[in-house]
């Protein structure tokens, strides 16, 4: 079948992560390639209807992924992990979390409670460490099929259109994430406004979050769109939120603030927006990060001076992925995140598109 494969590369690795998006597509360590699809017992095969391309397959791709948890993936592999598929004609969607029941052992204390996204044997049993789409045993959603057990397959709710349905996996993230912010606090700043924090701002409103939502958007059509999504009012910078609601101190050449928001969601995974949402987290807030920062330097003096609390969301468990997809129906417009869909071979066009890009892998 046809995929999409990487194959890491040291010499590209470095000199991806020094050029960032200046270094050139065509030497990424990304190639089409005719790739065999493995036969395992128990799992079915799944058709890939639309796949999405994750900013942390682009935090792979450029060589800004944060080295400690480079043992818990396993390449060559097919990426993809954001995945729409079709059995039997039937839309799914494709939990593609590979924990002890996938591997062939019995559940770690962390599946026993339930949390699969905190499993212990990641990188243990018969399969080679990673999810679906870091994982050299198992393709992902970057080709035309792939494999799943049918405990990871959700079928999609009728009328739900399947740019919407492809973005199950990103939801489940953010709506866990969220519901660690319960009891509800009275206001929400959210920072980033990619698909993630577009998704945490729908969302919010969808679980019912009557407080105030602020948001953070670099560019004009992200702050039209968040405040379409629910935003109460938009920064053009953190630097403004931050003066609009802190009182600045000065000593010397040094400077410091009091105030802040309640609860801060920094959905940009940058280290600047972890920054960020530390100085912009209130005495006793929150900060809640629905993105990896990977090696960054940052001030951790607000987890003392202020007492912030930090929290994350990396996966889900399996009831919050179908507490996701049930919530499809009510999040009308999500699929407008969607900033293009190309077949594979144009995948350096989709490595380009603003917006979430998405590949459909079978074009006929």
């Amino acid at each position: 079948m046809k995929a999409l494969l990487y194959t890491p590369s040291l010499p590209r690795f470095f000199a991806a992560r020094a050029l960032g998006k200046r270094f050139p597509k065509g030497l990424l360590p990304l190639r089409l390639a005719e790739v065999p699809l493995p036969e395992r017992e128990g799992f079915l095969r799944v058709k890939v209807r639309l796949s999405g391309v994750c900013g942390s397959d682009l935090a792979l791709l450029y060589g800004k992924s944060p080295p400690s948890i480079s043992p818990f993936f396993s390449f060559p592999a097919v990426l993809g992990h954001e995945i729409l598929g079709e059995v039997e004609g039937s839309l799914v969607a494709v939990n593609p979390l590979l924990t002890c029941a996938d591997r062939g052992l019995p559940p770690c204390p962390a599946c026993q409670r339930g949390e699969e996204g905190l499993c212990q044997n990641v990188a243990e049993g018969s399969l080679a460490p990673g999810m679906l789409g870091y994982n050299r045993d198992l393709p992902g959603g970057w080709g035309e099929w792939l494999l799943a057990r049918p405990e990871r397959l959700y079928p999609i709710p009728e009328g739900v259109p399947e740019a919407r349905a492809v973005l199950s996996e990103p939801l489940a993230v953010v709506l866990r994430g969220l519901k660690k912010l319960r009891p509800w606090p009275k206001e929400a700043l959210v920072l980033g406004m990619g698909t993630l924090g577009l998704m945490a701002l729908r969302l919010l409103r969808a679980l019912g979050f009557t407080g105030k939502v602020y948001a953070v958007a670099k560019y004009p059509h992200q702050a039209a769109k968040a405040k379409a999504f629910g935003a109460d009012a938009v920064f053009p910078s953190a630097r403004e939120a931050l003066l609009e609601r802190t009182r600045r101190y000065r000593y010397l050449l040094f400077e410091g603030y009091r105030g802040g928001y309640e609860a801060v969601v920094e959905a940009s995974g940058s280290g600047a927006g972890f920054r960020q949402a530390l100085a912009l987290a209130q005495e006793g807030g929150r900060v809640l990060l629905l993105g990896a920062p990977g090696l960054e330097w940052a001030d951790l003096s607000p987890f003392w001076f202020k007492e912030v609390s930090l929290s994350g969301s990396y996966t889900y468990t399996r009831e919050e992925f179908g507490e996701a997809v049930a919530l499809l129906p009510e999040l009308g417009g999500l699929e407008s995140l969607v900033g293009g869909v190309f077949p594979l071979e144009g995948w350096r066009k989709a490595l380009s598109a603003r917006g979430k890009a998405l590949f459909r892998p079978n074009v006929s």
